[in-house]
């Protein structure tokens, strides 16, 4: 692949450090034909940050092909940014205000093509898509980096002889997006009229009357993720009005977070250019709302013939397994930062309302944290961690997944009994009930310290400790009267269009 310079980041700067396989080389020569066959105008190279956002540059096509080799200048200043978009670090301190001295001073860091990512987007016109890791300028990772983190833990799992497959099912709400109105002068949120959806008032679960009151959208939508690659297995209408959940089929390894961040990017793309806002917030305060979760479902398979480590003949989960969950369990309430990190995701765990509440497993019940769907001889026997919100980081989602069940497996961990009939009434332990205990947990914790490094867990507990201690000023300003579900003004500026 020859290229014309044009000053985009370092020249040689993938080759002299060495951050591409011979088969990914080939794949970018393989992707600069296709960017020139498709005569794109544009190419967007994105970064999937700190809170599962993407961030992106418009690149000329040249450029996007320049990058391959040379990799992209993009500003570092975007891991100083909070879920309000504000720096929660001391502008210009030592190390960047994370004890990394090659961030000090907001610099640049060099973005790296992924060429296994390329799509040609679907709902834009000419428009291509790749999605990029983060390098400092050394060559070395950057540290506080998602994807990188994930790519590591899939590294260890398969030194232990397997792949993991997920299997995302996330829910989300459809709005008018011109009737929801945020100041951004702090001043708060502006109650919109009470219907805010283009669809129906909601409590109509699985209606198909419904469901087809949405279908021109969904089918918009459904066009554009097919054309991705990803196609929904499923799409239904769940109990909020506009709310709905979305599902696909098993996607192994890495390739599994970036379907879920391009995936959310997506549809809030599509929905936008119809006049309607999607959202990926866990409880919107509007009438009649109720939570939306990410249900990550998870096996094993194994490398050496492509088997499910879950199957068992005679159960419906192997001894493999049965110690997965039980890592899962162990580690669940210091996970929890990762799988839901906003103030407004925890006000879903209530008793009796089809989310957890507890550290319980079962099988095939709907109210525990970690269920099980499988019986005897089932080849497709996994898991399902029902804790998440839809606007977690999928990469920390699933990096803490894997190592708390990793964990599990080397250790040789059984289950505690499962939680059968009623998993809100089980001798389990209660799911901190607020990011602040959540964290506070954490921070405590030795594991996911020692599993995956100081490095991200310091950074995690100091943008999430930042985030807490604004809510918590935003209460003594708040008037009661404005907020609908528990759900404050602050959390509706914070998260409703940016998730």
């Amino acid at each position: 692949m020859t290229t014309t310079p044009q000053g985009v980041g370092q020249p040689g700067f993938v080759a002299r450090h060495g951050l591409l396989t011979a088969e990914q080389r080939e794949k970018s020569a393989e992707v600069a034909e296709r960017i020139r066959a498709h005569d794109l105008r544009s190419v967007r190279l994105a970064v999937i940050d700190q809170h599962g956002l993407p961030r992106a540059k418009n690149l000329s096509p040249e450029a996007a092909i320049t990058a391959m080799e040379d990799g992209l200048d993009f500003s570092g200043a975007i891991y100083s940014l909070d879920t309000g978009n504000n720096v929660f670090v001391p502008p210009f301190a030592p190390g960047g205000g994370f004890g990394i001295d090659e961030l000090t001073g907001f610099p640049d860091v060099v973005l790296v093509p992924d060429p296994a990512t390329f799509r040609v987007l679907p709902w834009a016109d000419r428009a291509g898509w790749m999605l990029c890791d983060a390098y400092l300028g050394d060559g070395q990772p950057v540290p506080l980096d998602g994807r990188g983190l994930l790519r590591r833990k899939l590294a260890q799992l398969a030194e232990s002889g397997y792949d993991f497959v997920a299997g995302l099912e996330l829910e989300f709400y459809i709005l008018k997006n011109h009737e929801i109105t945020i100041n951004p002068e702090n001043a708060g949120f502006t109650p919109p009229p009470p219907r805010v959806s283009p669809f129906e008032r909601g409590y109509q679960f699985l209606s198909e009357v419904r469901l087809d009151s949405m279908s021109e959208t969904l089918d918009a939508i459904a066009d554009a993720l097919t054309g991705l690659g990803y196609p929904p297995r499923s799409i239904e209408d769940e109990w909020g009005p506009g709310q709905v959940e979305i599902s696909f089929a098993p996607i192994r390894g890495i390739e599994g977070a970036d379907a879920a961040a391009m995936i959310r990017s997506a549809i809030k793309q599509v929905c936008q250019r119809r006049g309607l806002l999607a959202t990926f917030m866990c409880r919107p305060g509007l009438p009649d709302f109720c939570p939306s979760g990410w249900h990550l479902h998870q096996s094993l398979a194994e490398r050496a013939n492509g088997h499910n480590a879950f199957a068992d003949p005679s159960a419906p989960l192997s001894k493999a397994g049965r110690a997965y969950v039980a890592g899962l369990l162990e580690h669940a309430l210091a996970a929890l930062p990762f799988a839901v990190p906003t103030v407004n995701g925890y006000k879903r765990f209530r008793p009796y309302s089809f989310a957890p509440d507890r550290a319980c497993w079962g099988l095939d019940n709907r109210g525990v944290l970690v269920r099980v769907q499988g019986a005897p001889n089932d080849t497709g026997s996994h898991l399902e961690l029902r804790s998440g919100e839809p606007a977690a980081n999928p990469y920390l989602y699933l990096a803490s997944s894997i190592a708390a069940g990793l964990d599990g497996m080397r250790r040789g961990l059984k289950p505690p009994p499962p939680a059968e009939p009623d998993p809100y009434a089980a001798p389990a332990p209660p799911l901190p009930g607020s990011l602040a205990e959540a964290v506070a947990t954490l921070e405590e914790d030795l594991f996911y310290r020692t599993d995956l490094g100081d490095s991200i867990v310091d950074y995690l507990l100091l943008m999430k400790k930042s985030e807490i201690e604004r809510y918590e000023a935003s209460l003594a300003e708040a008037d009661p009267a404005d907020t609908v579900n528990e759900v404050t003004p602050w959390e509706m500026r914070e998260y409703l269009e940016p998730y």
